[in-house]
């Protein structure tokens, strides 16, 4: 990666200052003896040319960096570095100088519509945090294409960087999105990761995954984490009866298991403490009336026998 900073000569920009001053304070003294002198001074005119030029010049090599901003340099088409280091500076006027920001950037990524691994269709976005690694600016500026009528102003080559991001971010999500299952409501096995359940490791596979996609643009992922998962709205009604009939089995389960628990704690205690003695008969039939009174939805109405056990 050709990714290096500028080692070339650079000055103090109130320094520079201080010379374009003195430079403007010869241009002056050589237009004086020129104006107050009869006779032609062949030494004044050239102060006076070569001074002007100087002072010209000097005017274009001033740059003023903030904080987690670089410049990107170039020498009549030569990359020759970048330039890191904040402050006012001067280097060569003929230098041209690339704005780029390196501080972090928010990404939010619309739901699209993709299908998880068992064929689904899922409404799933993310939102991504990304920068310019500090040695990837070469990348951003020189491996990115911009529009040619507009890409030399830095907030329009910052928006090409941001619109590559969108487009590899939303490639990325399709390609992780197919390879989970949307939650455990499926025939792929009990001990798998799904959407709804990976956390941190489908977070983890994405920023994985856009790293490598956005490295050729000397970007850094430094967060990617899903922030919406639904079912698509065609089959979301169908998803949400089978997730209700799943709650209401798992809820008869529970039911039916404390039922039989219950019957059978009744007739061993029944037998324990010989309050009566029933026949096999009359313990199915008991255990036959008591399941319905557990496991009913409603409350079972009484009937009081008048007759005798066996009437």
């Amino acid at each position: 990666m050709k990714n290096y900073t500028y080692s070339g000569w650079k000055l103090n920009g109130f320094v520079a200052l201080l010379v374009n001053l003195g430079i403007l304070g010869a241009m002056v003294y050589a237009i004086v003896a020129l104006a107050g002198s009869e006779v032609f001074i062949p030494w004044a005119l050239a102060l006076l040319i070569v001074t002007a030029v100087a002072g010209f010049l000097m005017l274009f090599g001033y740059i003023m960096l903030e904080p987690n901003e670089s410049r990107v340099l170039l020498f009549f088409g030569n990359y020759r570095g970048t330039f890191y280091d904040t402050g006012f500076w001067w280097i060569n006027p003929f230098m041209t100088a690339k704005k780029l920001s390196m501080r972090a950037r928010n990404l939010n990524v619309d739901p699209i519509k993709v299908n998880d691994k068992a064929g689904n269709p899922i409404l799933i976005g993310l939102v991504v945090v990304w920068k310019i690694k500090n040695d990837g600016a070469y990348n951003a500026v020189f491996e990115i294409d911009a529009p040619e009528a507009v890409g030399a102003t830095s907030n329009t080559r910052m928006n090409v960087l941001e619109n590559f991001v969108a487009v590899q971010s939303d490639s990325a999500l399709r390609q992780v999105a197919g390879m989970y299952a949307y939650d455990e409501n499926t025939n792929l096995g009990d001990e798998q990761v799904t959407l709804r359940s990976g956390g941190d490791e489908i977070n983890e596979r994405l920023t994985d995954e856009l790293n490598d996609r956005l490295s050729i643009a000397g970007i850094e992922v430094i967060e990617a984490r899903l922030n919406y998962l639904a079912y698509a709205p065609e089959i979301a009604a169908a998803m949400l009866r089978r997730q209700q009939a799943d709650a209401i089995i798992s809820a008869r389960e529970k039911i039916v298991e404390g039922a039989v628990s219950m019957v059978k704690i009744a007739l061993e205690r029944l037998s324990t403490e010989e309050v009566v003695e029933l026949d096999e008969e009359r313990k199915a039939a008991m255990v036959s009336n008591l399941l319905v009174v557990l496991c009913a939805d409603e409350a079972a109405q009484p009937v009081v026998n008048t007759g005798t056990l066996h009437n």
